[in-house]
């Protein structure tokens, strides 16, 4: 039991990134661009570069309707695949209203505006909203329990 306990106060290796250094950044900024040059909408960085052993960033990005979020998505991964990277994990495609690509250091949310602002991941990491997406957010129903209010 006493070994369980002073491993769980160890620093992990796993708050390192693979990369540990501009390459993740390098990505980041690449998917970015590929987003941009397709009309994503309302796209966020953040970096949780020791917040997280998962990533270095994770990318959020809006879509203006499923098929935007799909073929944002397909822009992404020939983009990605096209520069070498094969193992890409992807979630959420057939439905297309949240899509997940893991890249490794980045990991990129793309959503139809309503299912975002209804998961909010930004808020997860502190970081706000875009303004655009706040007409969004006020017009969703509130889910938030009477007692809280």
């Amino acid at each position: 039991m006493e070994r369980l306990l002073s491993a769980a106060h160890q620093e992990t290796p796993a708050t390192v990134s693979v990369h540990d250094g501009p390459e993740a950044k390098a990505l980041s900024d690449f998917i970015q661009h590929l987003l941009e040059e397709n009309s994503a909408q309302d796209v966020i960085e953040i970096d949780i570069r020791g917040k997280s052993s998962i990533a270095d960033f994770l990318l959020v990005a809006s879509g203006r309707s499923n098929r935007h979020v799909s073929a944002l998505a397909d822009y992404i991964q020939r983009g990605l695949k096209e520069r070498g990277m094969k193992d890409l994990g992807i979630e959420g495609q057939t439905a297309a209203d949240w899509v997940l690509i893991d890249a490794g250091d980045v990991i990129l949310h793309i959503f139809r505006p309503e299912v975002r602002v209804f998961y909010n991941l930004e808020k997860i990491w502190s970081v706000p909203l875009p303004e655009s997406l706040q007409t969004v957010a006020q017009k969703a129903p509130d889910d938030t329990p009477v007692a809280e209010r």
